[in-house]
């Protein structure tokens, strides 16, 4: 292809215009199913699909095509950032409750929100998709995000001691290469070690079964942060070093510590959407720790408080008085952008009590950092999270 048929072709899938006939120039049918798929969803810019050019329509077969289509010609991030839109212009969220749909759908974290938002109104056929769809997405979740919780809550590594029996995670490769040279294997091109040489690990643990109760707000604005909640809820369960208790709220209180052993279980356990009682949940959660000066509590909420506003500050402030350690996260999400009230949070943060926002990617270190007792607020700094200030 010409360059300048090159540039004719970015500019008609751009614009999601015919080529003119006079120009000679004319899309591939690879090309005219991609720009077809575009227009079904977006139109012509004037958000109504052209004549003859089809649109989504309400059936899932062609749904199901279309999907099939974007995924075929986007990558993954891409097609989530199309779906989200066909969601939200094309009204298509009824269409999750079509378990032939909601096969062909690339999933996500915030299709696993909308799917936990519509469990009551699906019939048990796609239940049983939905289980599978959301399975999927928490297996990829853990594997991702697993490993780094538990290493970050059993302890860092001390990398001032060396040990010769370390375990495979832990040796010091460079030091371990320069100690066994005269071991080299021409033939094999290779280092054959006789000693291993590695990092020795803390053998005090960073905690003894301290509390960690996840109280997290069940509202609709706060969904994908209950996705994220409910999955390190279950791999701090799975730690014997951490009694992890998980529990979600709008204005009903739902306690799932006991379902923490199967994540999916939990998601189908949430109750998304409702009003909020914050001040509710907090005394719920106070009646059930055990041991203030032990306990670390993690509240994931918004703060648009739906209860007594008066008498959620004064309960934070009487629970940090007797050595609970009160953490607010306003979000844990993937942009770590919340959307907040202002006025609460401010009051909140005045108890000194850290308020701000963060990443799935951040929330192991900042439990590593909680479970030590050491600087919450100093540690977001460091990793540049804007803090809430109080009120001046």
């Amino acid at each position: 292809m010409s360059e300048t048929d090159e540039r004719n072709r970015r500019w008609t899938l751009a614009l999601g215009v015919d080529p003119d006939p006079e120009s000679g120039f004319a899309l591939s049918d690879s090309d005219r199913r991609m720009s077809d798929a575009l227009t079904a969803l977006y139109g012509d810019g004037d958000d109504a699909p052209k004549k003859g050019r089809g649109g989504l329509g309400g059936s899932a077969p062609r749904v199901a095509k279309w999907l099939g289509d974007i995924r075929e010609f986007f990558p993954a991030p891409v097609v989530q950032v199309i779906q989200k839109d066909a969601f939200e212009r094309k009204g298509l969220r009824q269409m999750l409750i079509e378990p032939e749909f909601l096969a062909t759908v690339e999933a996500d974290v915030n299709l696993i929100a909308d799917l936990v938002s519509l469990r009551g109104v699906m019939p048990d056929k796609t239940k049983e998709t939905a289980r599978i769809v959301i399975a999927k997405v928490v297996k990829e979740l853990m594997e991702r995000l697993e490993r780094r919780t538990a290493d970050a809550i059993r302890g860092a590594l001390n990398r001032s001691q060396r040990t010769n029996r370390p375990r495979f995670s832990d040796i010091d490769w460079p030091r371990t290469i320069k100690a066994n040279l005269r071991h080299y294997q021409a033939e094999h091109r290779t280092v054959v070690p006789e000693r291993l040489i590695g990092f020795l690990r803390q053998q005090r643990r960073i905690v003894d079964l301290e509390e960690v109760v996840l109280c997290v707000d069940q509202s609709g604005s706060m969904a994908t942060s209950v996705v994220y909640a409910s999955i390190f809820a279950a791999v701090m369960a799975s730690l014997p070093v951490v009694a992890t208790k998980l529990v979600c709220f709008d204005t009903a209180i739902v306690d799932l510590t006991e379902e923490l052993a199967d994540p999916v279980e939990v998601l189908f356990g949430v109750q998304l959407g409702g009003g909020t009682d914050i001040n509710r949940a907090v005394a719920y959660c106070e009646e059930r720790i055990e041991r203030p000066t032990k306990a670390h509590l993690i509240l994931i909420t918004d703060l648009y408080e739906g209860g007594n506003a008066d008498a959620l500050v004064d309960r934070l402030a009487r629970l940090s008085v007797h050595g609970v350690n009160v953490i607010v996260l306003l979000a844990l999400t993937d942009t770590g952008r919340p959307s907040y009230d202002p006025a609460l949070s401010a009051r909140v943060a005045a108890l000194g009590i850290p308020v701000f926002a963060c990443t799935p990617d951040q929330f192991p270190d900042l439990m590593a950092t909680a479970l030590k007792r050491e600087d919450v607020a100093g540690w977001a700094a460091d990793q540049d999270i804007k803090l809430i200030r109080p009120e001046a």
